[in-house]
């Protein structure tokens, strides 16, 4: 997936570089309207877009209809310009910004439902950013590129017996085809790893780390924006800068999204109470690297007729199948209370480490699966670990029948 991605990646970089590099030569006291401002101005909006894609989209609408100076103009703007739609949205960031401000001053457990609501919403927003609002500001954009270097209107010259002018048209559609796909390629890299923030966020036993993880966010968003406004150009190099950091860690951040995803779908619904373990083929996570499969990449777990385990899984989910062999030594299964997992020895290390995590959904099925993957037993990890541990040492454990005569 990412080889597929990079070349376009690699291209948007390399044009915008190209066409904003002639706008930076020479720049009077106001930046005129040049091809590269106009470039550098529709990357910086697709980047900011992809960090918070709400607040993104609110904020670019917002200064859209600020821009234009008559009602007319006004009501030619895109849906995504009008008060109607950007008032409610920066609203709704308003909202959310005031639940994370005040995160660590309440228990966790209490603004985890509206945690849920925001991380669904940034999907949401970000398809449909991804889907209407990039395709618009990417037309858009081509047209004024095209106005600014006055190549908006090109003759079509065709003829039988010679070469007459016939007309003239609009050519700015030429370049958004080139474009969106691109755009849209940049868009999806930068908005998996914006996304993994709201992952780690509802994952977070601590409020004030969830407001450390937005502020980071709202600041990359805050300094695109500004610099964006100041300088296209600077905005532009900025916004290169964060696309190629997210591609570095695209893969990283969509194995989180996936296992954030999961983990919160099964403990915040329950599926444990109508969950049933298959014979075989279960879906979990790796807790670790193995093999070609890195931490946290969700498969299925397989048994053969000899015995051996197989991890099957497809990265990033779609790309074809792969298939490694998962240890045995020393494996047993961890009864954890919101989540087990599978321990497994490590030779390096010299003691049993978390080989394979379990969704949620696998909370009280510890000893049937143990049982159907021929695992040697079962025992108390983290929370759990500890309650038992504090339970013998107060005495307060299950009492020994007394020794016969």
């Amino acid at each position: 997936m990412k080889r597929s991605v990079l070349p376009c990646v690699a291209m948007c970089c390399a044009l915008l570089l190209a066409v904003s590099a002639p706008a930076a030569e020479a720049k009077p006291a106001k930046q005129a309207k040049t091809p590269g401002v106009e470039l550098a101005t529709m990357a910086s909006q697709v980047t900011g877009i992809a960090i918070s894609p709400l607040l993104g989209v609110g904020g670019v609408g917002a200064y859209q209809w600020a821009k234009a100076d008559t009602p007319e103009e006004k009501a030619q703007l895109p849906w995504f310009a009008q008060v109607s739609f950007w008032l409610p949205a920066l609203l709704l960031v308003g909202v959310c910004a005031f639940k994370d401000t005040i995160a660590a001053m309440v228990p966790p457990g209490m603004k985890k439902p509206l945690d849920i609501a925001e991380t669904v919403e940034n999907k949401i927003s970000g398809l449909v950013a991804a889907g209407a609002v990039i395709p618009s500001l990417v037309a858009l954009g081509s047209k004024l590129i095209m106005q600014s270097s006055g190549l908006e209107h090109a003759p079509v010259m065709a003829g039988t017996f010679g070469m007459l002018p016939l007309a003239a048209m609009d050519m700015s559609w030429l370049l958004a085809i080139l474009m969106v796909p691109l755009s849209i390629a940049v868009f999806a890299v930068v908005w998996v790893v914006g996304h993994a923030i709201n992952v780690l966020i509802l994952i977070s036993p601590w409020g004030g780390l969830d407001t450390a993880l937005k502020g980071i966010r709202t600041g990359v968003l805050s300094l695109v924006a500004g610099t964006a406004y100041i300088d296209p150009v600077v905005g532009a190099t900025l916004s290169v800068v964060i696309i190629l950091l997210a591609y570095l860690m695209a893969g990283w951040a969509f194995r989180l999204m996936v296992f954030g995803s999961v983990f919160s779908w099964d403990f915040f619904t329950f599926r444990r109470t109508r969950f049933q373990l298959l014979a075989d083929g279960n879906k979990l996570f790796t807790a670790r690297d193995i093999a070609a499969a890195p931490r946290r990449t969700y498969g299925r777990l397989h048994q053969e007729a000899d015995g051996r385990l197989l991890f099957k899984f497809r990265p990033w989910l779609v790309m074809p199948e792969r298939t490694v062999e998962v240890p045995r030594d020393g494996l047993v299964v961890g009864k954890g209370v919101f989540f087990s997992e599978v321990l497994g020895f490590d030779k390096e290390a010299d003691k049993n480490t978390t080989l394979l995590l379990l969704p949620p959904r696998y909370v009280g099925h510890e000893e049937l699966l143990a049982r159907t993957y021929r695992i040697s037993g079962t025992c108390d990890v983290g929370l759990r670990r500890a309650w038992s541990w504090l339970r013998e040492a107060f005495g307060f454990g299950a009492k020994k029948a007394p020794a016969a005569a």
